[in-house]
């Protein structure tokens, strides 16, 4: 059987095609590196620098160091699950079923005055962040709308298609 029929008679979907990307792998790897990066960051030069600043700065740095933590878990939470179908670790559908526990929220509301009192390098990863973020967002709202229009059933035989 040719390559081109046998994609004709077994779909792939996009959630397939993405996880299995080198843009994905590229996206992780990034991802990834961001979370570490900030967390070293947060725990090490961050904690000093919040020390030195004033009131207001030290309110905003525990403000937007935590809303950037929720993000970037989020982020990991979201790029971890399409790696374990990429691995075979998980099915589709079972994907499907826990990305409803990943909440990507579609607003990142910021005070643009709180932001402006930051360390440089905090300021960095918050934007860095949020940049991540709304590529992941675009990706999983197309995700999510294929997977809408391709059916119930189309996502069974993609998700046995991982299993075969």
């Amino acid at each position: 059987m040719s390559e081109k029929s046998l994609s004709e008679t077994q779909p792939v979907s996009f959630g397939e095609r993405l996880a299995g990307s080198q843009a994905f792998s590229d996206l992780f790897r990034d991802g990834m590196a961001l979370v570490e990066e900030t967390a070293t960051y947060l725990d090490g030069p961050g904690r000093q620098q919040s020390k030195k600043l004033e009131r207001a700065g030290a309110l905003a740095y525990a403000t937007e160091s935590m809303r950037l933590t929720t993000r970037l878990m989020q982020l990991a939470s979201w790029l971890l699950l399409h790696r374990a179908v990429k691995e075979g670790e998980m099915s589709l559908a079972q994907a499907s079923k826990e990305k409803s526990k990943v909440k990507l929220a579609s607003v990142d509301s910021h005070d643009a005055g709180n932001i402006a009192l930051l360390p440089v390098q905090l300021r960095e990863l918050i934007e860095r962040s949020q940049k991540l973020y709304a590529k992941v967002r675009r990706l999983d709202a197309n995700f999510t709308i294929r997977m809408l229009a391709s059916g119930p059933q189309r996502q069974i035989r993609s998700s046995a298609n991982l299993v075969s």
